[in-house]
């Protein structure tokens, strides 16, 4: 099982970036597909981004496309969540999570699908 741990979180104002990281730990890192998934108070956990085993496939929420963008770094077992023109609306706390089915025949934004998560990591994004 990989464990992971996300930083980066932080207050921003709107518009502003972040830049997000999970650090994974374990040697199959690679054979993992992971997502970034976020949870506002008294809201539902609500996918973000994911990307494929290799990086060579992302999918992202609808209102980050073109704000956010995902990447990992399977040398470093790190994956990452570059925000900008950050809005208030996507205030949450952000986590990683890990599975090793890809998203072919199950969806990226199925978070029942995950098997490993973070702790999670605040972003407030004042107005």
């Amino acid at each position: 099982q990989v464990q992971l741990v996300e930083s980066g979180g932080g207050l921003v104002q709107a518009g502003g970036s972040l830049r997000l990281s999970c650090a994974a730990s374990g040697r199959t890192f690679g054979t993992y597909a992971i997502g970034w998934f976020r949870q506002a108070p008294g809201k539902e956990r609500e996918f973000v981004a994911a990307i494929s085993r290799a990086g060579g496939v992302t999918h992202y929420l609808d209102s980050a496309k073109g704000r956010f963008t995902i990447s990992r770094d399977n040398a470093k077992n790190t994956l990452y969540l570059q925000m900008s023109s950050l809005k208030p609306e996507d205030t949450a706390v952000y986590y990683c999570a890990a599975r090793q089915t890809g998203f072919t025949l199950v969806s990226p934004s199925d978070a029942g699908r995950y098997d490993s998560w973070g702790q999670g990591t605040q972003v407030t994004v004042s107005s």
